[in-house]
């Protein structure tokens, strides 16, 4: 497997450093996108990818940072020469969500079906994802998910395991023994990371109080910290810090450190377009 980040930052605003959240694991050919976030096609096409090869989606949750070019990464994949449908799995209601993209495309999708394209709508085979379990297996490749902890939303990690190795993506979550279980032993954990110490750099020319980002962001998300217990506690190989917040501002060596503080294995600062093979 290979393992590509394709967008390194989190949150919604576009970034002028680092793209919107999403990644690539490619396997035996085919080429599973996690996370949609703002731009996902192109960058696809930038790490050497064809869209026509896309094989599946999953996308963690239902925030637009990470489901915001969903539609767009498989209709962009149709113009490109996709004729095969992709799966694309996460929470409920994925149908509806495909539905609505479809129908709010109309014009140009009427145009290029009468222009001889198979139907847009027949690439999408949306299925939600409800609970832990299997989500897929095939040629060689199983992917499971665990339900994890990212008040107020149903929100999965997913891992990606061959005979040959195995990938864990957090998604979005709070520190939680789900994905201690579902990163087991990988050897390869993406997940995500704030850096407590600099969530102040958010709060610059708006009204919102760092006190109450702090709150929030220790609901719904991990510090690099707490990102390295969950490695320590999974038994992980590498740890590759991602969907980092603040997106400027925290050099890699302060990732590094605070993750580091429990996590003594191999730690990588996600960049855009970062490969690492299992």
């Amino acid at each position: 497997m290979e393992l590509v980040i394709l967008g390194s930052g989190g949150g919604p605003q576009p970034n002028p450093s680092r793209s919107a959240p999403a990644m690539a694991i490619e396997h035996d050919g085919a080429v599973y996108v996690v996370d949609c976030g703002n731009g996902v096609a192109r960058q696809l096409v930038s790490a050497g990818y064809r869209l026509r090869d896309l094989g599946g989606v999953l996308l963690t949750h239902h925030h637009i940072d990470h489901n915001a070019d969903y539609g767009n990464l498989v209709a962009l994949a149709w113009t490109a020469g996709l004729v095969d449908p992709v799966p694309a799995y996460g929470p409920t209601p994925m149908a509806q969500i495909t539905d609505q993209y479809v129908a709010m495309n109309t014009i140009d999708v009427d145009h290029r079906e009468a222009l001889g394209r198979p139907k847009l709508r027949s690439l999408f085979d949306p299925q939600d994802v409800a609970g832990d379990g299997t989500v897929f297996s095939v040629d060689g490749l199983t992917v499971t998910a665990a339900a994890v902890e990212h008040p107020p939303l149903e929100a999965y990690g997913y891992r990606f395991e061959t005979e040959r190795g195995a990938i864990a993506v957090s998604g979005d979550t709070t520190y939680c023994q789900a994905m201690v279980e579902l990163a087991r032993g990988a050897d390869v954990m993406v997940h995500e990371a704030f850096s407590p110490e600099h969530l102040h750099l958010l709060t610059r020319g708006t009204n919102t109080k760092v006190e109450r980002l702090q709150q929030h962001f220790r609901q719904a998300h991990t510090t690099a910290e707490d990102a390295g217990r969950v490695a320590a506690e999974a038994g992980v190989k590498t740890l590759v810090l991602w969907h980092l917040i603040p997106t400027e501002g925290v050099t890699d060596d302060e990732w590094i450190a605070q993750a580091r503080k429990h996590f003594d294995g191999e730690v990588l600062v996600s960049r855009d377009l970062l490969r690492v093979t299992v």
